[in-house]
């Protein structure tokens, strides 16, 4: 089993798949809020289901059409388990708490390298810590 520290967290503790790619994370702009998966073309993701993961990601993107985007997803039943980014900011914050969508971010290392594609993860936002199992 891996662990690893985050310096930022919010939430319930969680534990799912993890879904990893090196790229961002937007829930304005890449989310199809309504299908549940990925629909910018361009993201490494496209296509693919993001409801009941946990989501492995670079960093946060967009502004605050988060909030409210997470909340009305999390009321649908269509949203992440839980994000974990590299760097957040505090309009993502916001937003995944305003979802009650568990968020870490902020780690030693590149999360997104740290964490196998499908995964079982474990994620505990009292202790800040993300475990690999």
């Amino acid at each position: 089993m891996k662990e690893f520290v985050a310096r930022h967290a919010v939430g319930s503790p969680i534990k799912g798949p993890a879904l990893v790619a090196r790229d961002g994370f937007s829930a304005r702009y890449d989310l199809d809020r309504i299908a549940g998966t990925f629909s910018r073309p361009s993201h490494k993701l496209a296509g693919q289901s993001y409801v009941g993961k946990v989501l492995v990601l670079d960093a946060a993107k967009g502004g605050v059409a988060t909030a409210w985007m997470l909340h009305e997803m999390a009321a649908r039943g269509i949203v992440p388990l839980a994000l974990v980014l590299n760097s957040v900011n505090p309009i993502m914050a916001q937003g995944a708490v305003f979802g009650r969508v568990t968020l870490l971010a902020g780690f030693d290392g590149d999360i997104t390298t740290l964490v196998p594609n499908g995964a079982s993860v474990e994620l505990d936002p009292a202790t800040r810590t993300l475990r690999v199992l």
